[in-house]
C-alpha cells in the first residue's frame, strides 16, 4: 500500500510551496509528495520542488485536462471564482492508495502523514473547525429547508484545504454525477465569499462517503488551525499551542482567506519555515532624505 501527500501549485505560489515543503520535510523526510499543476504555468515550481524536496508531478496530466473540460461543460465558466481549484480532485485517481491533500497556504507542525492511520477505520478524514461557524461558505439555508442535509450532517462540513481519503473511493463517474447534481441546484451553495471547490466537495463527501471522521473530534479534541484565530500562543519560532484545548500543539496552520505577507497573523511562523534552510533576506529599512536631497528634488521639479 502506498501513502503520500498531494499539493496543487503553480509558479505564482512558489514561496508558499517552499514554506509548506520545508515544514513537511522537517517532520517527515521520506513521505512522497506529488504536485498537481494548478494551471499550465507550473514548470518552474515543479523543477524547484523536485530538486529540493523530491516532489514529482502528477503522472496523468491528460486526466486533469479531462476533468477541467468536463467541469467547463457542466458548469460553464461563470459558476466559480477559481475553477482550477477542482484540479485537486485528481487525488482520487493518482499514485497513492491513501493520501492527504494540503493547500500551499499551510505549514505543518508534525509528521502529518501519521493522520492517515485513521483511514484504517474511516474512508475520509479532515481536521478543522469549519463546522463551528455554521454552514456559511459551504451551503445556503436551502439545503436544510429542502431536507437535502440534516443539521447533524452539516456538523461534518470541512475546509477544503486539508483532507485525506483513499484512491478510487470516489469514481470518475461519481465525480461527474456530483458536478451535475450541484450545477442543477446552485441555490444550495454559498459562494458569497468566492469559494470555489469547497461547497461542491462538501456536498460530495456528505452524499457519497458515510464513513468520515473529523480529527478535531478525537478524545480530548484537537487544536484549531486557522491563522485568523487570535488566541494561539507561539512557542519559539516553529510552533503554536492552543490554550483552548489544554495547550495542545497545533497540527498545522492554515492562512485560508488571508494574504501571507509581513504583518499578517503568525507571520513569524510562516517566515521561519520559508527560510528554514537558507539565510533570511535582510529587511531594507527606508531612510528619510536629507534636507539637501529634498532641496535638490524640489529644484529639479521646477
Amino acid at each position: 500500500m502506498t501513502r503520500g501527500i498531494y499539493i496543487t501549485a503553480n509558479d505564482r505560489v512558489t514561496e508558499q510551496a517552499i514554506a509548506l515543503l520545508n515544514s513537511i520535510r522537517f517532520y517527515d523526510p521520506a513521505i512522497p509528495v506529488v504536485l498537481i499543476p494548478y494551471d499550465d504555468q507550473y514548470h518552474a515550481v515543479a523543477e524547484l520542488l523536485g530538486h529540493k524536496y523530491g516532489v514529482t508531478v502528477y503522472e496523468d496530466l491528460e486526466f486533469i485536462d479531462r476533468l477541467s473540460n468536463k467541469l467547463h461543460q457542466v458548469f460553464g465558466d461563470r459558476f466559480f471564482a477559481r475553477p482550477n481549484q477542482f484540479r485537486k480532485q485528481a487525488c482520487w485517481f493518482g499514485a497513492f492508495d491513501e493520501f492527504i491533500y494540503i493547500d500551499t497556504d499551510i505549514v505543518v507542525f508534525e509528521k502529518i502523514s501519521d493522520n492517515l492511520n485513521y483511514l484504517a477505520e474511516y474512508d475520509f478524514i479532515c481536521s478543522d473547525y469549519q463546522h463551528a461557524g455554521g454552514i456559511a461558505n459551504v451551503f445556503s439555508p436551502k439545503v436544510l429547508e429542502d431536507g437535502i442535509f440534516t443539521k447533524a450532517e452539516c456538523q461534518d462540513i470541512f475546509n477544503g484545504g486539508f483532507w485525506g481519503s483513499k484512491k478510487n473511493r470516489i469514481s470518475e463517474a461519481e465525480l461527474y454525477e456530483v458536478f451535475s447534481e450541484c450545477a442543477a441546484h446552485p441555490e444550495y451553495f454559498d459562494f458569497s465569499q468566492k469559494t470555489s471547490d469547497q461547497p461542491i466537495i462538501n456536498y460530495m463527501m456528505l452524499k457519497r462517503i458515510p464513513k468520515r471522521f473529523n480529527i478535531v473530534r478525537r478524545p480530548g479534541k484537537a487544536p484549531g488551525n486557522w491563522a485568523g484565530t487570535p488566541h494561539f500562543v507561539q512557542v519559539g519560532n516553529d510552533r503554536l499551542i492552543d490554550p483552548q484545548t489544554d495547550h495542545q500543539p497545533l497540527q498545522y496552520l492554515h492562512w485560508a482567506g488571508m494574504k501571507i505577507q509581513p504583518g499578517c497573523s503568525y507571520w513569524e511562523i510562516w517566515e521561519h519555515y520559508r527560510y528554514l534552510n537558507e539565510p533570511k533576506p535582510q529587511a531594507v529599512i527606508p531612510t528619510q532624505p536629507t534636507w539637501l536631497q529634498r532641496a535638490a528634488k524640489k529644484l529639479l521639479a521646477q
